[in-house]
């Protein structure tokens, strides 16, 4: 579940960020404007989320149309970032931007892809890792756009039980770094979950483009504040208990920072105010 207490996972001090977008589906009959397909209309959240708290850092709205490798080539990281994507990112004149920059990439590699195997490392014992080879693409474009070399690295997953195949620029790192990089991927899915689950962006107070966008930038604000609350408070919350509980609670007259640490405990009571010390 996403927005828990984070324990470190990579002994590497690089910054990790997982990009994605999710798309949100709309009635095109009510939503002209946001035409996706013949029949149906939607918006797309791109967004990088920053491992060191699984907090978003960046956030844009586009209509559905907009592709993730258009917006993604926009992007400028800071030399030494690590970016994780999904394959639907593959774009191999970024991928060379990035090398030629120092940011680092980890993807799943396309099953069309043409490459040549340069060199073959032995996987580490008793690891997940099936595969570790440095390899130079060979397509005629991919080999223009992105001339570095590469590493594909095959992992087994154990719970859908089958082989991952994953390319990354970084010749360094472990092949079960790069894996385990790859599978902490899975937070900005947790948190796109989370997102759509406890904050309404699935039905709209208005039908204007203006309206969607801003309650889908206040619901990304309020995951902030919620996560801001998780972090401050002592006792351990879910997101779910906690945006449900917040939403029962708006209106109940007691101290926020005291519940917030005991919520099923019985709030104090206040003293008597002056004038009913006067009247009694």
């Amino acid at each position: 579940q996403w927005g828990g207490k984070r324990k470190r996972k990579f002994r590497f001090k690089n910054p990790l960020i997982s990009l994605d977008a999710t798309v949100i589906d709309l009635c095109l009959s009510m939503y002209e404007w946001a035409k996706f397909r013949r029949t149906k209309g939607a918006v797309k959240i791109h967004l990088q989320l920053d491992h060191r708290e699984y907090l978003p850092c960046w956030a844009l709205i586009t209509d559905g149309k907009t592709h993730e490798a258009t917006v993604a080539k926009t992007l400028v990281f800071e030399p030494e970032t690590v970016v994780v994507i999904d394959r639907a990112y593959n774009n191999y004149e970024m991928f060379g931007s990035w090398t030629a920059r120092r940011v680092w990439f980890v993807t799943r590699l396309k099953e069309n892809a043409v490459y040549r195997v340069c060199e073959r490392r032995s996987p580490p014992k008793g690891s997940n890792v099936r595969k570790d080879q440095v390899i130079e693409l060979t397509g005629i474009q991919a080999g223009e756009k992105c001339p570095f070399r590469l590493r594909r690295i095959v992992v087994w997953n154990e719970e859908q039980k089958k082989e991952i195949v994953l390319l990354t620029n970084h010749l360094t790192w472990s092949a079960a770094t790069i894996g385990r990089i790859y599978k902490d991927r899975w937070q900005i899915e947790l948190f796109f979950k989370a997102l759509k689950q406890n904050l309404c962006i699935r039905t709209f107070v208005g039908t204007s483009e203006n309206a969607v966008k801003t309650q889908i930038w206040i619901a990304l604000i309020a995951m902030l504040l919620l996560k801001y609350l998780m972090m401050r408070s002592s006792y351990d919350w879910s997101l779910s208990n906690l945006a449900a509980m917040v939403r029962m609670n708006l209106l109940t007259y007691r101290n926020f920072w005291k519940w917030l640490n005991r919520p099923f405990h019985e709030p104090e009571r206040d003293a008597p105010a002056l004038q009913m010390l006067l009247l009694g």
